[in-house]
C-alpha cells in the first residue's frame, strides 16, 4: 500500500477517534468504510478496523480508569463474554463470502446509526444498585459475536444497552464500554487470524487513532454531544447504504 494511502487512513483515524472521544464512543462503523476501501478483502478489512479500534478504546480506558470512573464489577461480568464472543465472531467473519459480510456489515452500520441518534435523546432510567448480572453477561457475549463478525467493537449498541437493561450509570456506562470494547476487540482480532488481517492498514489506523482517542477522552462532557451524534448518525446512514449497494452489486 502507498503512503498516501497509509497517511489518509491514519488521519481519519485520528478523526473518528477524537470525534467519538468526545461523546464516550470509538465509533469504528464510521472509520470502517474508509478502510474496506483500501482492504484486500472485507474479513482482512474487518480484522484491521477492530485491531484498530481495541487499540483506541484503550487509548481512552487508560484516561477514564486514572480518573476512578471504570465500573470493575460490570467491567468483568461483561468482558470475559465479549472477549468470548469476539473470538467466535472473528472465526466466522472469516468463513462468510465478502458479499454476505458486506451486507451484513452495512445492516449493522444502518442500525448502528439509529442508536447512535437514539442516545444523545434518550433519557436512560436510574442505575440499579448493582449491575443485573444475567444481562451483563448476555450482552457482553451478544454484541461480542456480531463485533467479531463485522469489525467493530459496537459500543453504539453496548452503551444504550448498558444503560438501558445492565442498570448502571452513565459515567460508569461510557467508562466502562470503552474497556469491554478492549477485550472483545482482543478476542475479534484473535478469531481473524486463521483468516487474514491487514495488518498495515492496522498499523496506520492505531497510530493516528491512538492521539485522537486520548486527546478525545479528555474532552468528554465538553462539546454538545447530540449534535455530533447526529451528524455521526448521518454519515453512518449514507455509508451503510452504500456498503449495502456494494454487496448487492457484488
Amino acid at each position: 500500500m502507498d503512503p498516501g494511502s497509509l497517511l489518509l487512513i491514519a488521519s481519519w483515524s485520528f478523526a473518528v477517534a477524537l470525534a467519538g472521544g468526545t461523546a464516550g464512543l470509538v465509533l469504528g462503523n464510521l472509520r470502517l468504510p474508509v478502510v474496506l476501501l483500501f482492504a484486500t478483502s472485507a474479513a482482512a478489512g474487518a480484522g484491521a478496523n477492530v485491531a484498530i479500534s481495541g487499540v483506541a478504546a484503550a487509548a481512552a480506558a487508560s484516561i477514564h480508569i486514572r480518573a476512578g470512573r471504570v465500573n470493575w464489577r460490570l467491567l468483568w461480568l461483561m468482558g470475559p463474554p465479549s472477549l468470548v464472543g469476539g473470538i467466535v465472531g472473528g472465526v466466522i467473519s472469516g468463513a462468510l463470502p465478502s458479499r454476505v459480510l458486506l451486507g451484513v456489515i452495512s445492516v449493522v452500520v444502518l442500525y448502528g446509526a439509529v442508536e447512535t441518534a437514539r442516545h444523545g435523546q434518550r433519557q436512560a432510567p436510574a442505575p440499579a444498585s448493582e449491575p443485573h448480572r444475567l444481562a451483563a453477561v448476555a450482552t457482553g457475549l451478544g454484541v461480542g459475536v456480531l463485533g467479531g463478525i463485522v469489525g467493530l467493537i459496537l459500543g453504539t449498541l453496548r452503551l444504550p444497552a448498558m444503560l438501558r437493561w445492565v442498570g448502571v450509570d452513565a459515567q460508569g456506562a461510557v467508562a466502562t464500554n470503552s474497556a469491554i470494547g478492549v477485550m472483545l476487540a482482543l478476542g475479534a482480532v484473535i478469531g481473524h487470524l486463521g483468516g487474514d488481517i491487514d495488518w498495515n492498514i492496522a498499523l496506520a489506523g492505531s497510530t493516528g487513532a491512538i492521539p485522537g482517542a486520548l486527546l478525545g477522552a479528555h474532552l468528554v462532557g465538553r462539546f454538545e454531544t447530540r449534535t455530533l451524534l447526529r451528524v455521526v448518525a448521518v454519515v453512518l446512514v449514507v455509508s451503510g447504504l452504500a456498503m449495502a449497494a456494494t454487496a448487492i452489486a457484488g
